[in-house]
């Protein structure tokens, strides 16, 4: 052992004087890092925009004006009445979906952690029911 302590000290020196000779080369430059669904658009904003959460509220506002356009189209929502017991309209089941999706997804992160994928796929079966039999 009292040979080896000696023998790493004399490697140790050297590897830095190598650096210092080469010179830092590209420590500190900013490389791309390609796509990330996490990583925030805008800076210093009040809200982390990310293209996930961007991704979320285009798709929630194309639901609203997919709604918004089939009641213009078919004016009434034809009601009918489910296996919840409820009378609901489209705009009804929508709401139903996208509520029991959010609660999905949040309780998918809270016991099972990320990813989300099968979370999400959970929360899509929940809406096509929620749509066929409600």
């Amino acid at each position: 052992m009292r040979g080896v302590l000696p023998g790493l000290a004399t490697f140790a020196p050297s590897a830095a004087f190598a650096q210092a000779k080469q010179g830092w080369g590209n420590v500190g430059t900013v490389q791309d890092q390609g796509f990330s669904w996490t990583r925030p658009l805008f800076g210093d904003f009040w809200m982390a925009w990310t293209p996930a959460t961007v991704a979320f509220f285009v798709f929630v506002f194309a639901c609203i004006a997919l709604m918004g356009f089939l009641e213009w189209r078919a004016p009434g929502g034809n009601p009918r009445h489910g296996v919840l017991g409820l009378d609901t309209t489209r705009g009804d089941r929508l709401f139903i979906a996208l509520l029991g999706t959010a609660w999905i997804v949040l309780g998918w992160l809270f016991f099972l952690s990320t990813p989300i994928w099968g979370g999400l796929a959970v929360a899509l079966a929940w809406a096509a029911f929620v749509f066929w039999k409600v």
